[in-house]
């Protein structure tokens, strides 16, 4: 097998559909490993093979779909010297995978729920020994499938999961504000909440072509009902609340590889 995917829940799940959606692999050559019942209803549902422990040694890669409290228990479980490894652990360094997994074949990824509908942005990096075994081009593609990829220094993964992996979050809590907005004004829930998933999309879409100030300041003329908005939110604070969202979970972040080291 090309590809084993131990842990298929949201992410893990994703990652496999892009795959199989995309003909990077076919079903037959990728296994997949999680709870008995998972593993037997997703093989059943995509084709692919279900695996047992035993089995991971006979796969070329393994990626790693788990909760990062996991790795402790799992890694030597699934540790084999001639294996390559893609682990989307958030706060796990190269460093801390290597030693628990008995190789410098190691990637660290981290993708984000975007993944579920082919628009994740995704973090790479890896060491010598896992770029020269094609690992690392392995997983370029393997997460070109589910959106687009980052060649990132290590130093700076935790602040692109505190920043791009969360997001997704982030601007829920947007949405559901703005639609909250709409609401007290007058405008019924369920258009409020259509409202404000198609703004957050078409902005998205605008700002691939302009920079987030040109953008601001082209919907602000001058005493509108934009800018008065925009002062509101100003005296709220609101930029400072994000810079501090992202910069909490950066902390997170190497706290997990700290706990987890």
């Amino acid at each position: 097998m090309k590809l084993a995917i131990v842990g298929v829940g949201k992410m893990g799940r994703s990652i496999l559909e892009g795959v199989l959606r995309s003909g990077m692999l076919p079903p037959g050559e990728i296994g997949v490993l999680d709870t008995p019942e998972r593993t037997q209803e997703v093989a059943h549902q995509t084709g692919t093979r279900a695996l047992q422990l035993p089995e991971l040694r006979h796969c070329e890669r393994v990626l790693i779909c788990v909760q990062p409290r996991d790795i402790t228990l799992l890694a030597p479980q699934i540790a084999h010297p001639n294996l390559g490894y893609i682990s989307i652990l958030a706060g796990i360094s190269t460093a801390v995978l290597s030693r628990r997994l008995g190789t410098r074949r190691v990637v660290r990824s981290m993708p984000n729920l975007a993944a579920i509908i082919g628009r994740s942005s995704t973090a790479i990096t890896g060491p010598r020994e896992a770029e020269e075994a094609g690992d690392l081009a392995f997983a370029r593609e393997l997460f070109a499938t589910v959106g687009d990829v980052y060649e990132l220094p290590e130093r700076l993964f935790d602040a692109f999961t505190g920043m791009a992996a969360s997001a997704p979050a982030y601007l829920a809590v947007v949405a559901e504000a703005l639609a909250d907005g709409g609401v007290k004004q007058g405008l019924p829930r369920a258009q409020a909440l259509r409202l404000a998933a198609d703004v957050l999309i078409a902005t998205g879409e605008l700002l691939r072509l302009k920079h987030p100030a040109v953008l601001k300041d082209e919907v602000s003329s001058p005493g509108g009902t934009t800018i008065h908005g925009l002062a509101a939110l100003e005296a709220r604070g609101v930029r400072a609340a994000f810079i501090e969202a992202v910069e909490a979970a950066t902390h997170r972040g190497h706290a997990l590889g700290r706990e987890e080291g």
